[in-house]
This record gives C-alpha cells, sequence and structure tokens, in this order.
C-alpha cells in the first residue's frame, strides 16, 4: 500500500549581483554554463535544503502550478519571450515542457507555439534554436512536421565542427562563422539528431563517429567532462557527455546484435562503455541536487544540470546515480523550492534568474520526464562481475529493453515510460516493486542467495511478475532457472503456455512461425512468471528504426514477431497501467501480530473448497491489514485455511471465501456453515476474476443452506457503502471491463466509474454472507489486469475494508 504525505510547498528566491554573459545572444539554459558570473556562492546556497516529503501528488500539483505559469508568459502571436540571436529557442523549450508535463498536443497553447515557429522563425539559424525546434517538433506533431524535422537536421548535421582538435563538435552556428565549439551546443545537438533520427531522418555515420571520438577523448582522467575539452569537471558537462555517450554509441553499432544477410548474429562480443561508466562514477562520487557540482568548487546553473541530470537517469536506465535516488531528492528539491503564488522557479545562472519562462521549463522538464513511470527492470543478477565486459551476463543485449520500451510506447497511445537496472547485490523487495516486471536474462547461470531468493519470492506475491529468457542458447541458465522456480514454487511446475493464452494476444497475434516458445508458472491469480528458453531480447536489440529499414523482408518480419511477443507479455503482466514512479512501496512479511498475543485481534479464516479456495493467496491478508489499519486495530493476517465443516468454526465470527471455478460443499460443510451463520457467524465472498462458475456454484450453495432466503443485491443506502464504520464511502468505484477481443486484436478493457455490485444474505433482518460477483482478489493481490473483470485496486481495497469493518462491527 502507498503511504501518502500531504504537505504545502514553500517558495525561495536567489539574489545576488549577475554579470552580462559574454555571449549575449546565446540562448537558454546553456548559454551560461558556457562562461563565468560573478553571482556570489552565497547566492547558490539559498536553495532551500530538505522541506516536506515529496509525494506524487505534490509532484502532480507542482507540474500544474507550472504548467499554469507559462500559459501565462505565452505572447499574443504565439511565441515566448525570446533571447537575442537565438529565435525560437525558448518557444521550443517551453513547448517541450509542456507537452511532456501532459499537455494534449491539440492544447491551443501549443497549436498557437506550433504556428509561431512555422510562421514566424522558420528554420532557425543558430545551434540551440536549431536543436530545440527539432525537439519541440518530434513530440508535438512528428507526421504532420517529418519534413521541417529532416530539413532542420541535415542543416543541423552540415554546421558540425569538422577536423582539428575540435572536430565533432557544435558552436553556437555555422563554424565557418567563427567559434570554436563547446560540449554545451554539442549535446543539444546530439539530442536533437536522435530525436530526428527516431522519426525517420537519415543521419549520416561519420556524424555520429566523429562526435562520439571527440567526446571519449575529451573525457578527463577522473571521468568527468567540461565546458570545454579537458577543462575542469561539471555536474550539467559531465552529464551531456555520458547522455551523448549513450546516443553516439547507440547510432554506430548494431549493438550486441547482428544481421549478416538474412541471418540474424544473436550473441557478439560487447565493446566496453568505459568512458559512460567512468562519467557515472564521478557524478555519483559528486552528485547533490543543491547545486551543479565541479571540480575546484560549485558551479552555476542548477536546473540546467538537473534537467541533463534526468536525461542520464532516464537514459541509463538508472534508479540510483551512486547511492542517490536521483528523481526522488531533485523532486523533492524542486517541489519545495517553488515560488507557489506564480508557479514559477528561478534557479543560480544567469538565465535561469532573468528568464522564469527558461528556469521553470527546465524544473518541469526534469519534474514531467523523470517522474516517466517504470515498464520493466533489467535484474542484474551477477552485480560482482567485471564491469562492461562479457562477463556480465545479465546484460547479453544491452539495448533491449531500452528499445523494448521505445516500440511500446506508440503502441500504448504514445504512454511515455521508462525502464530500470535493479541490482540484485543490494536490492530489497521494495526496491523489486517499484517495477512491475523484472526481466531476467542470463547464458552461464543463475546463482542467487537465499536472501535473494526470498526477495523474489516476495516481489511475485505482492504482485511482481518475472519475465526470463535465456540468452545466447544458454543451457546453464535454463537449468538454473528451472531450479530457481522450483524452489520458489514446489506446487506450481513451469508450463507451455497453451496457443489460448491471453498472453499470445494481448497486445497483438503473433504469426505463428516466428513465435519462440513460452512457459509459465501459474502464481496469485494470474500466470505471474513467464519464461522463454531460446533468445527474445536478440530481437529487441536489433529493433531500432533507422536500421529496421534495410533488413531483408524476412529478418523485419522475426523483429516484429519477437518485439510483439515482448509487448504482449508486458501488456498482460501490467493491463498497461503502470505504477507513479513516487509510489511508496511498503511491504509487511509478518504475516501474525507481532508479539503473538491474540487477544483484541481480528482474525479471518479462510475457507475451504474445490473450486480454487486459495488461488489469491495474498489477497485476504491485503484486505484485512487495510481494514485494521482503518480502526487501528490488531489483526492476523496468517494464513487460516479451514474446512466449511470445522468443528471449531465458532473460533472465526468472520469467514472469507473466493474462487473461480464450480465446487461443491459436503451436506455435513453445508450444515456447520448454516448453523455458524445462524449463530451469529459472517461470511464474505469474492468471486475471483468474476467468475461465472464460481458465481453460479455459491448461490446454489447458498439456497441448499438458507432455502428460504437469497443472495440479492445490497441496497445503495446501506450503511455497508459509507463510512459509517470508519470506513470509505464508495457509493461510486472503477470498474474494469474487459472487452471482447476482434480477430487480429489484442485484449481491451474499458474503466467505467459506477456503483459497487454487492450482493447480501439475511437472516431475522441480520446481514449474514455479503458476495461481490465482481473481482476483489485478483485485484488486491496483483493490481488492475485486461482479463479480469472487477474493481481497480484502491476500490477494491475500500470495499473489502467496508465489508470487514462492518462485519466486526455487528
Amino acid at each position: 500500500m502507498s503511504t501518502i504525505h500531504r504537505c504545502t510547498a514553500s517558495p525561495f528566491t536567489v539574489p545576488g549581483k549577475l554579470t552580462q554573459l559574454a555571449y549575449a545572444t546565446l540562448a537558454i539554459v546553456t548559454i551560461a554554463a558556457t562562461l563565468s558570473t560573478n553571482l556570489s556562492t552565497a547566492a547558490a546556497q539559498n536553495v532551500q535544503r530538505g522541506g516536506n516529503p515529496v509525494t506524487p501528488q505534490r509532484v502532480n500539483e507542482a507540474i500544474a502550478r507550472g504548467v499554469n505559469f507559462l500559459r501565462k508568459q505565452q505572447q499574443s502571436d504565439g511565441g515566448w519571450s525570446e533571447y537575442p540571436g537565438q529565435p525560437g529557442g525558448v518557444t521550443s523549450l517551453v513547448m517541450l515542457a509542456l507537452i511532456e508535463s501532459g499537455l494534449d498536443e491539440d492544447d491551443p497553447a501549443l497549436t498557437k507555439g506550433l504556428q509561431y515557429l512555422e510562421t514566424k522563425i522558420g528554420q532557425p539559424e543558430h545551434t540551440y534554436a536549431l536543436s530545440l525546434q527539432i525537439m519541440a517538433y518530434s513530440m508535438t506533431d512528428p507526421t504532420g512536421r517529418k519534413a521541417s524535422i529532416v530539413a532542420n537536421a541535415q542543416k543541423l548535421a552540415g554546421i558540425q565542427i569538422r577536423g582539428g582538435d575540435r572536430s565533432g563538435m557544435w558552436t553556437y552556428s555555422d563554424p565557418r562563422g567563427g567559434g570554436g565549439g563547446d560540449n554545451s551546443n554539442t549535446q543539444f545537438a546530439i539530442l536533437a539528431l536522435d530525436e530526428a533520427a527516431h522519426v525517420g531522418a537519415k543521419i549520416d555515420e561519420p556524424t555520429w563517429r566523429v562526435s562520439h571520438d571527440y567526446w571519449e577523448k575529451s573525457q578527463n582522467p577522473n571521468g568527468s567532462w567540461g565546458y570545454l575539452p579537458k577543462s575542469p569537471g561539471r555536474g550539467s558537462m559531465t552529464a551531456a557527455g555520458i547522455s551523448s555517450m549513450i546516443i553516439t554509441t547507440k547510432r554506430l553499432a548494431e549493438g550486441d546484435a547482428q544481421v549478416n544477410g538474412e541471418h540474424i548474429q544473436c550473441c557478439g562480443q560487447q565493446t566496453p562503455n568505459d568512458a559512460i561508466e567512468d562519467g557515472y562514477a564521478w557524478l555519483g562520487r559528486n552528485f547533490t541536487v543543491y547545486t551543479n557540482p565541479a571540480d575546484g568548487g560549485d558551479s552555476l546553473n542548477l536546473l540546467y544540470y538537473l534537467y541533463a541530470v534526468e536525461r542520464v537517469g532516464r537514459l541509463g536506465g538508472r534508479r540510483f546515480i551512486g547511492e542517490h535516488d536521483w528523481y526522488r531528492e531533485g523532486a523533492e528539491m524542486l517541489v519545495n523550492n517553488q515560488d507557489t503564488l506564480s508557479g514559477s522557479w528561478r534557479g543560480t545562472g544567469n538565465a535561469e534568474v532573468t528568464h522564469p519562462a527558461v528556469s521553470t521549463s527546465l524544473a518541469l522538464l526534469f519534474l514531467a520526464k523523470g517522474r516517466r513511470p517504470v515498464l520493466v527492470a533489467k535484474y542484474k543478477h551477477d552485480a560482482a562481475g567485471p564491469r562492461n565486459t562479457v562477463s556480465n551476463d545479465w546484460n547479453r543485449h544491452r539495448s533491449d529493453i531500452a528499445n523494448l520500451t521505445h516500440f511500446i510506447e506508440p503502441r500504448w497511445g504514445n504512454q511515455r515510460m521508462t525502464w530500470q537496472v535493479v541490482d540484485a547485490a543490494h536490492a530489497t523487495t521494495e526496491d523489486l516493486l517499484q517495477t512491475p516486471v523484472l526481466w531476467i536474462s542470463g547464458r552461464d547461470g543463475l546463482k542467487l542467495t537465499p536472501e535473494q531468493e526470498k526477495s523474489l519470492k516476495q516481489y511475485i506475491e505482492q504482485g511482481g511478475f518475472v519475465f526470463a529468457e535465456a540468452a545466447c542458447g544458454g543451457a546453464k541458465f535454463d537449468a538454473d532457472f528451472r531450479a530457481l522456480m522450483k524452489r520458489i514454487f514446489p506446487d506450481a511446475p513451469l508450463r507451455l503456455l497453451p496457443p489460448d493464452h491471453p498472453i499470445w494476444f494481448a497486445e497483438a497475434p503473433i504469426e505463428a512461425k516466428y513465435a519462440k516458445p513460452l512457459l509459465g508458472i501459474d502464481a496469485c491469480c494470474r500466470t505471474s512468471v513467464v519464461y522463454c528458453p531460446e533468445d527474445l531480447g536478440c530481437f529487441w536489440e536489433l529493433n531500432r528504426s533507422e536500421a529496421t529499414a534495410n533488413y531483408p523482408a524476412s529478418v523485419r518480419a522475426q523483429i516484429e514477431a519477437g518485439s510483439l511477443m515482448g509487448a504482449n507479455v508486458l501488456a498482460y503482466a501490467t493491463g498497461r497501467k503502470l505504477k507513479d514512479k513516487l509510489e511508496d512501496i511498503e511491504i509487511d512479511d509478518t504475516l501474525g501480530v507481532e508479539d503473538g498475543q491474540l487477544r483484541n485481534t481480528l482474525v479471518v479464516a479462510k475457507l475451504q473448497h474445490n473450486g480454487g479456495a486459495d488461488d489469491a493467496p495474498a489477497a485476504l491478508t491485503n484486505m484485512v491489514k487495510v481494514a485494521g489499519r482503518q480502526l487501528d486495530f490488531r489483526f492476523d493476517a496468517s494464513p487460516h485455511l479451514i474446512p466449511a465443516s470445522y468443528d471449531k468454526l465458532y473460533e472465526y465470527p468472520i469467514i472469507f471465501m473466493h474462487g473461480r471455478r464450480d465446487f461443491r460443499f459436503t451436506p455435513k460443510d453445508r450444515t456447520t456453515l448454516a448453523e455458524h451463520l445462524s449463530r451469529g457467524g459472517f461470511l464474505f465472498a469474492d468471486s475471483i476474476c468474476a467468475s461465472v462458475p464460481f458465481t453460479t456454484a455459491l448461490r446454489r450453495e447458498m439456497k441448499m443452506m438458507f432455502p428460504d432466503a437469497e443472495l440479492k443485491e445490497i441496497p445503495l443506502d446501506h450503511p455497508i457503502y459509507s463510512d459509517a464504520y470508519n470506513g470509505f464511502d464508495i457509493t461510486t468505484v472503477t470498474v474494469n471491463d474487459p472487452q471482447e477481443r476482434q480477430e487480429g486484436e489484442g485484449l481491451q478493457a474499458t474503466q467505467s466509474r459506477q456503483a459497487p455490485k454487492l450482493e447480501g444474505l439475511w437472516l431475522d433482518d441480520r446481514l449474514i454472507v455479503v458476495f461481490s460477483p465482481l473481482d476483489i482478489s485478483c485485484a488486491m493481490e496483483n493490481g488492475s489486469s485486461l482479463q479480469c473483470k472487477g474493481y481497480v485496486r484502491e476500490d477494491a481495497a475500500r470495499i473489502a475494508a467496508n465489508i470487514l469493518l462492518f462485519a466486526m462491527q455487528q
């Protein structure tokens, strides 16, 4: 369950004397990074440290205030106040911030901004404005403005410096007009060309090559980069170097898989990324969110630096930089330092102090892009191995998950998401639960400690999903993974998933001749582990838009099928619903009360039957904990699976049952249970995934036990729907409703707000049975599923709590 802290933000300002920039015509954020200023260190220290804890709600509120501020700054012509000499730059930056913050592409502010860029600006002449316009067009209208994106990209590539000691860099405009180039201009050009390549612009290999070689040779021995080659390292420029190296490395090679004619070679020799790792190491050692760190003292341009930190965190799949949760720390600082009256931010450099549209856009880009929900995490299970070598067995295909995420985003309505790496050596169950899907890959084996196995098991039991492959013909990994699953789930063996399993079409059907075998383990209300004994990540590694078009048709078909298999598994596992990145995860693996004393303790037993009595084993535990917290009441969540004919049924005044199949009680079961309910007992029943067979069986059994009574709908004015028993108002809830799948389509579901559907059975005016024909249990165990008709997790928790609280107080 998440813990929400409701807090308020506080504003801040940065005083101090500012010098003029030596380049008066430069644009946006990076300008201040190029020059020294005499803004005092004391001014930079006015950033408020500490403050109230950050929550998803506070971040959303801060973003909304920032968006409102930028809306008010838009001028009548559709643009925002520009810097001299860089027309269009500020407007493009603001538009990037607005669309990342959630504005629809047809929002009037964006529509007017696009018209301004197209009619009043045209094609910019300078690197910053040109780069930012490419990125703005790519985010807002990549199809309609593809011609402009391609033309801008060609111009940008054409003004790259070639030859000399700064070959591969960019300066403020055409280098033939003077200017030696710098790392700030260069990183913006690389970012823009990368976005242009995503929408189909052809960027020649030498453009990437000379820039890659430049960044590699200009890195300082300690792993940092400065504003100019070999100048003292800065946090902002080190992040620029890391992200530029990641992008150029990705663009220069097919990756850790290759296409030779019509043959795919999945596992080749990996090239080390020492420069990238050395950059991360410097950044980790010097990390802070209160200033732009620099060798020799703090540097300015805090918000520009944070914008770069977000980029390297996301591109590298890093939740942590060093030991720092970079997004949580940065978001907390920004939320606590927003001017809540205006909604703006001010930073610590010239542009960040004098131009609030720039500083606010940078803060929003950090908050909005950095909060992208995690789709999947790679499990780093051989963390002690040599860095960036083939011995990193967990990472045989280094771009697999990044490319798969990029493949899925447009298929899920352009939902922007991210991925992460989780280190088995340090990850707790809470860390694992930050991701809905854990990707485990390897060739040479899979050896986990007992504690790591325990965390993995808890992760699955708490709703997590494991997706695994044996990479590169990994027979040793295959044997180790199967043995691991047998230890974790001794009663649920891996089985070949049949053709009618929804995982084969959750996103889209797979062409049979290209399908790989998938094995699964059914646990916790669904298939919770999916394993491919062959290589899948290889196809994701190869799925890059600019390269795929050049492959033979048969190779493209294999890559498409492999990518769709990955998308199917992720759609099935997540229901296309992802957690907020800042959601706090609480794990309580104590099944009973802490001191072992049962007095004044709520004990709820689960009823045994042959219709799936324990198909969602963690559901009741989660329900009871929610109810216990509402009343600040002691609870016992230990498993009590008992038969209906148990001769001490009276010890359990509240009994719970759920299932998904037909079942029948014995005559003794019926007699014992009926007597218990008649003498004051209470039964709470739930149909897993709205199972028709279970619902039919339950109604039949209730009728056999109580022939003169019947289950009927509980009216909405009954107090069970209210907070009368210290629960929740649940008169309106969200219901997930799977849609009938058409031929060639994936799984679809709609969600609607409506009154809950609860049925009750009364005996002498006493409500003795409450039954939910819509799913509560799976939602409480795994969250919403596309194939499961029932309540979303938040409402399932409230409904279950209300039923239990009502039963406790009768």
